[in-house]
């Protein structure tokens, strides 16, 4: 693609996210990075050649992006999860990328999703959720300072877990022990709580997650794993075995399924972005991987 520039362990470049940013036809890609701190795209020279680097926004320090369909329109949107910087997002508008703000700060971690049930998609950060308003454009976003969950994985998972007709929410501690679910209850007051419920304590770094049927059972599965040496094996539980897994709920709590484990060379563990797709064409999803102990694809035979 191009240059990026290299900061000891890393690549400033802590996403790569797919959007055909000048509507040709070809995908580019929209990344960001620490460093940087900014929000860059990458256009695609449908040759080649090198792609050529813009900058949508100077952002603050990037953790990594998503894209959320936060207005529901089917397009997505940039959600830069910026530490101690403000709560944005980036609106495609006629071309360019629009920039709106939902709060003056956000924690480590970053999620979207309808939490109260009226139909608009709000967003999930480690100290708190911010209510969309009805008008996105020039409301204020309610901020309910309903928990602290602590340094919260990228994205934090908004379901319903339990089928009880109310979103929950599913979070790794990004660099300490821990992948929890909170069960959202609301009693006869109408007052909302969060119930804790543990799904794998024993791991640390649980920083990327993705949300999918991977078993082609009509129900999603939890994917996800400890990341490598995220600050330099200087986060709790840095010297421990590496391992991607996925968590299938069973109606009652999420069973463990190892698809790699072990030490370094032996285990695969994640870093801050990864993917799943049909790669061969054959109806099963596949899990491509990247972290500092490198890329891989690990292959869906239908044996899950």
């Amino acid at each position: 693609m191009g240059a990026i520039e290299r900061h000891g362990e890393y690549w400033d470049c802590f996403s790569n996210l797919p959007f055909d940013v000048n509507e040709d036809g070809w995908t580019d890609f929209i990344t960001g990075g620490w460093w940087g701190s900014s929000i860059k795209v990458w256009e695609n020279p449908k040759n080649d050649g090198l792609w050529k680097e813009s900058i949508i926004d100077t952002s603050g320090n990037v953790e990594t992006t998503r894209l959320f369909d936060v207005d529901g329109d089917g397009v997505m949107e940039i959600c830069p999860n910026n530490p101690r910087k403000s709560l944005k997002y980036y609106r495609f508008e006629n071309g360019k990328f629009k920039r709106y703000t939902v709060a003056e700060t956000q924690g480590h971690g970053l999620g979207c999703g309808d939490i109260n049930g009226d139909g608009r998609n709000d967003f999930v950060s480690a100290d708190g959720w911010y209510e969309a308003p009805q008008d996105l454009q020039k409301g204020k976003w309610t901020y309910h300072p309903d928990f602290k969950w602590g340094e919260l994985s990228i994205p934090i998972i908004i379901t319903d877990v339990n089928g009880d007709g109310k979103a929950d929410c599913i979070a790794g501690q990004g660099h300490g022990y821990g992948l929890d679910w909170y069960e959202q209850i609301i009693d006869n007051q109408k007052n909302r709580t969060w119930k804790k419920h543990a799904i794998d304590p024993y791991n640390s770094q649980y920083h990327e997650m993705i949300w999918t049927d991977l078993d082609g059972d009509g129900k999603n599965e939890l994917v996800t794993g400890k990341r490598w040496r995220a600050h330099d094996s200087k986060d709790a539980g840095a010297s421990d075995n590496i391992g991607l897994y996925y968590f299938k709920w069973n109606g009652d709590s999420f069973v463990k399924q190892i698809i790699s484990y072990g030490a370094f060379g032996v285990g695969k563990g994640t870093g801050v972005q990864m993917s799943v797709a049909d790669l061969r064409g054959n109806g099963r999803k596949d899990i491509i991987v990247a972290g500092k102990d490198g890329l891989y694809i690990f292959w869906n035979e239908g044996k899950l």
